[in-house]
């Protein structure tokens, strides 16, 4: 008997507050959700915050992607401004997302975006080359990327065995299957001129995976609105480094709500 399929859902990870903006962030190849833990604390004083959360062992395609994303979004937005952060991968997501819904989301944040995978070569190739390891080597694989994915002297032991434990919650099969949705994403293929919102960019600079600041300038030019964040020191997993703080990024580029204070 074959199991159900698990849809996607949205994670809240600590008290809702729906007098808040409905700040929704979109993970990584890893798709736990569970990743942005150290900056929920300060962002609670300015958002009602939601974590999307891809099942370990889903292949959905792009499109089925977006449309249940699309979907949880306007189920929780209840009138309220919408905040879209994303990271690496679920960049890619969100893009998809203001293309297809432009008028659902009111600021979107793109952290490190994933959207140079296809167009390097040595990363289409572990893409079709990652269903076919064993498991072993796919398992040792995780901890050789490790160092790959973020600045290491910059994060807690605890926060290196969280994104260790991330990475391989995600089963071999949907893995690869993510990775060949990095590698067939195209950009130029979006209609993001209808998407007319402020942009924010956040890029590591010390990004040893992905060439981010190259292609947060790329990007900018299919979001002429945009603006750029840079962090001189950070690798691609910027957000569980000790020194990021979102809230003072995004109040440094004015895209940061007032705080909504209770009637006494």
């Amino acid at each position: 008997m074959l199991k159900p399929i698990k849809p996607l859902h949205l994670i809240s990870p600590g008290p809702v507050n729906r007098n808040h903006p409905l700040l929704v962030f979109l993970p990584g190849m890893d798709g736990t959700g569970t990743l942005y833990v150290n900056q929920t604390q300060r962002l609670r004083q300015y958002f009602d915050i939601r974590c999307l959360v891809i099942p370990a062992d889903d292949q959905t395609p792009w499109e089925g992607l977006v449309q249940q994303t699309v979907k949880l979004i306007k189920q929780d937005r209840q009138g309220r401004p919408v905040y879209l952060c994303a990271e690496s991968f679920g960049a890619c997501l969100a893009l998809q997302v203001v293309a297809h819904a432009p008028d659902l989301i009111d600021r979107l944040i793109l952290i490190n975006p994933a959207s140079s995978f296809g167009r390097l070569p040595w990363f289409r190739w572990v893409a079709s080359v990652a269903p076919w390891v064993s498991a072993s080597a796919y398992h040792m694989g995780t901890l050789t990327l490790l160092p790959l994915l973020a600045a290491l002297h910059r994060i807690s032991d605890d926060n290196r065995s969280k994104l260790l434990t991330a990475m391989r919650s995600v089963s071999q099969r949907s893995a690869a299957w993510r990775m060949a949705l990095l590698s067939q994403f195209r950009v130029e293929d979006l209609p993001l001129h209808t998407f007319r919102n402020p942009t924010l960019f956040i890029v590591g600079q010390a990004d040893r995976l992905l060439p981010s600041l190259s292609e947060a300038k790329r990007l900018a030019e299919f979001l002429p609105g945009s603006q750029t964040h840079l962090l001189p020191l950070s690798g691609h997993a910027c957000l569980l480094e000790q020194e990021v703080d979102l809230v003072t990024i995004l109040q440094s580029t004015d895209m940061l709500p007032e705080v909504v204070t209770s009637a006494a």
